[in-house]
């Protein structure tokens, strides 16, 4: 049997087919809960990776603070907002990852101004010159793609990164942030009143779960903090609340920090009441060759201290998320289902692994009276 659904893209509609394997999957998927991820870079990606297999109900909101690479030239010749990020989740979200990877991924190796652009950060920059924003672009590539949730930017209007670091200096713009040659104390964005998107505080307020990171804690997490209202809507939210601290140290951000440390600054940054539950990486087996490599280049493992991270009331849920192989960072299906079994617990109940026996059984009796 096949299925069919209509889907408004702009002023068009066209009929989604599916399958009743499809079709059963994708309700399964529509039934799940509502899970906010909030932060940047490769780190959101990891998750939204593995989160999808459980749940559709996905918003990402991604910092806009870039200015490197493509994303800087774009930033700078268009006014816009960078939108590597923001294409890098799309791609985690798709259905048929590896292939929109290839194409969105794809970058310009020659063309006088084409050089060293991704396709898929034109391709957003063309959609937002049809829609006339950047936001309703993001929205149609959405559906357009049929990615399992959606992506926004958390607001609108370029930010610019500014830190202060331990000797009263200032420096301005996320690619020095990141490379910072002393500790930072604080961090700010310019402007410093900007207007978050609307759809980013609903959703926070409908959340069932909120996870900040993993990712660049000063780059791709705070920011988003910085922007006017998120936090308030985090605190005001009754959903789960979850902070993801990285597995590695980030040299010029996070140089010798703790698991506690990265909490405290974020806390610092955000608010008392934003985190419910740190997720730590437990495996420190990593192998001396990696770990030397890492050490040239100014990383080390996050390691944790639970009485200090408990002294900051938080809840402490300990795993083994590393997926050491070119890169460290965390495995996308066990940092996912981290996260989805504390969720599931708290409700009274496990997720899919206890549903999957029952969903088979009720799938068969269905199909039976077809």
């Amino acid at each position: 049997m096949i299925f069919e659904e209509e889907i408004l893209i702009g002023t068009s509609v066209y009929i989604q087919k599916r399958s009743r394997k499809d079709y059963n999957r994708w309700r399964k998927l529509q039934q799940g809960p509502n899970i906010v991820v909030v932060g940047g870079g490769t780190g959101l990606s990891v998750l939204l990776r593995g989160l999808k297999e459980y749940t559709s109900n996905i918003t990402a909101i991604v910092s806009v603070g870039d200015d490197g690479g493509s994303s800087g030239r774009i930033r700078e010749e268009f006014g816009m907002v960078p939108v590597g990020d923001v294409r890098n989740c799309i791609v985690a979200l798709s259905d048929r990852e590896e292939l929109m990877e290839q194409i969105f991924d794809y970058r310009f190796q020659q063309g006088e101004g084409l050089d060293g652009h991704s396709l898929g950060n034109l391709l957003l920059v063309a959609m937002t010159h049809l829609t006339g924003s950047f936001h309703d672009a993001v929205s149609d590539i959405n559906e357009v793609l049929q990615i399992r949730g959606r992506v926004l930017p958390v607001t609108d209007v370029p930010i610019t990164l500014k830190a202060i670091l331990d000797d009263d200096r200032e420096i301005v713009g996320e690619s020095c942030v990141s490379q910072a040659d002393r500790p930072i104390m604080r961090l700010t964005i310019e402007p410093e009143n900007v207007e978050p998107l609307a759809e980013a505080l609903e959703a926070i307020r409908e959340a069932d779960a909120i996870v900040l990171g993993p990712g660049s804690l000063f780059t791709s997490i705070i920011p988003n903090l910085l922007v006017d209202g998120i936090v308030d809507a985090i605190l005001q939210s009754k959903a789960m609340k979850f902070y993801v601290c990285n597995v590695m140290t980030q040299a010029g951000e996070t140089d010798h920090y703790s698991a506690e440390d990265h909490l405290r600054v974020l806390l610092e940054h955000g608010s008392k009441g934003i985190v419910d539950y740190i997720v730590v990486n437990n495996h420190n087996h990593i192998s001396p060759e990696t770990l030397h490599r890492y050490a040239e280049e100014g990383a080390a493992p996050v390691f944790y201290n639970k009485s200090a991270l408990e002294a900051l009331k938080v809840k402490i849920i300990e795993a083994d998320l590393l997926n050491e192989q070119q890169v460290l960072r965390h495995d996308s299906a066990r940092l996912a289902r981290c996260i989805m079994d504390t969720i599931y617990a708290r409700c009274g109940f496990k997720y899919p692994w206890g549903w999957r026996k029952v969903y088979k059984l009720v799938r068969r009796k269905a199909e039976m009276h077809v």
